[in-house]
């Protein structure tokens, strides 16, 4: 039985841009190959986490309509910090915007986010550090 997921794609309309904005918001750059032909493979994630994000430059069409979408627009990333309050500031001083304030729920701290390309996403300080024992829905 696999034991992780190591990372998930996540569709962009240009590398550079993308690995700009999230480096420029504290994420690291673990990877830049290029493949050839256009094509890179860049693996990002914030310092410390072990899944990392691989940024894939949209093709055709149908991926490109899908860039911003690939949640069906529900917030669908979820990135977790242990200080919610100082995070939430650097990234509103880093240009990020939020599209609705602080709230507190069961579960933790949370306010939702997108990125430059629409993808929604919470910034959540989870209330409960080991979330193994939480409830499923």
């Amino acid at each position: 039985m696999p034991r992780r997921i190591a990372l998930f794609s996540l569709l962009v309309p240009d590398y550079d841009a993308a690995l700009a904005f999230f480096t420029g918001i504290g994420f690291e750059c673990r990877e830049d190959t290029d493949l050839g032909g256009g094509k890179r493979w860049v693996r990002i994630a914030p310092p410390g986490a072990e899944t990392e994000i691989l940024l894939a430059r949209a093709v055709g069409a149908r991926q490109h309509a899908a860039i911003g979408d690939q949640g069906g627009g529900r917030v669908w990333l979820f990135l977790d910090t242990d200080d919610f309050d100082r995070d939430y500031r650097a990234m509103l001083a880093k240009g990020v915007s939020f599209e609705s304030t602080p709230r507190d729920e069961p579960y933790g701290r949370v306010a939702v986010w997108r990125d430059p390309w629409g993808n929604r996403w919470d910034l959540i300080q989870f209330t409960q550090a080991d979330r193994s024992g939480t409830a499923t829905l």
